[in-house]
Parts: C-alpha cells; sequence; structure tokens
C-alpha cells in the first residue's frame, strides 16, 4: 500500500514536493516501510504501485508521520490504528476475509476466482 500526499498549490503556483510512503504487512508483525520520499522519488514510488496495481491512499497528515520511520523499520505502536483502519479499507475493495489469513493482498484483477467467486455452494 502506497501512502501519497499532493499537497496544494502555493501562492507562486509551484506545487509542493509530492510525498509517498509504501507499507508492507506479512500479517506476522507490524507493517515495515518499504519506500519513502519526496520528489521524484514520491513519483516513483506511485508509479511503481499503480503499475503493481498496490492501493494508493491520500493522507497528507499519514504520510508525513510516515515518512518519519526509516525506511525498513515497523510502524512505532502510535500508527497501528491509522494503518489497520487503512488495510481494512483495502481488505474490504479487494473481498479478503479474516478466513484468507495466508493470502495478503492481491489485485483483484489478478487473483484467481475463488469458490465465492465462482457462485459454487459448499457441499
Amino acid at each position: 500500500m502506497a501512502h501519497k500526499d499532493a499537497g496544494g498549490r502555493s501562492k507562486k503556483g509551484h506545487s509542493p514536493p509530492e510525498r509517498a510512503v509504501a507499507l508492507e504487512w506479512d500479517r506476522r508483525r507490524a507493517p515495515k516501510i518499504t519506500a519513502s520520499g519526496s520528489g521524484l522519488t514520491a513519483e516513483a514510488i506511485l508509479r511503481i504501485a499503480e503499475e503493481h496495481g498496490i492501493p494508493l491512499h491520500q493522507d497528507p497528515a499519514l504520510s508525513e508521520a510516515l515518512a518519519q520511520v526509516p525506511v525498513g523499520s515497523e510502524i512505532p505502536e502510535e500508527l497501528y490504528v491509522a494503518v489497520a483502519e487503512i488495510l481494512a479499507f483495502v481488505f474490504l475493495l479487494a473481498g479478503i476475509t479474516p478466513d484468507d489469513r495466508a493470502g495478503g493482498y492481491q489485485d483483484p484483477s489478478r487473483r484467481p476466482p475463488s469458490h465465492r467467486d465462482r457462485g459454487g455452494a459448499d457441499s
């Protein structure tokens, strides 16, 4: 999942640098920061996320807080609730349920159909 802060326009018409932070969660430990940056780095993070079907979420305050965490580090406990709310929403959109513990996020367009998707009934 990538977080982005697109920012607004300044009086001179220049956009402030865009910030992006990428997270990875293996469902065993706290989510980790896998990439973070502003300007061209942020654009690259967002482009790569979009190319791989990774959901994007825009939250300037959370992006700024996550950007303070070193790449490769787990998010601090103070950010668990904010990140968990976003992960829950991503899972809802992707159709991931608590029963899908091993799978993690997969782009719905690339996920193989499950028995629920095929309309099959459990025997």
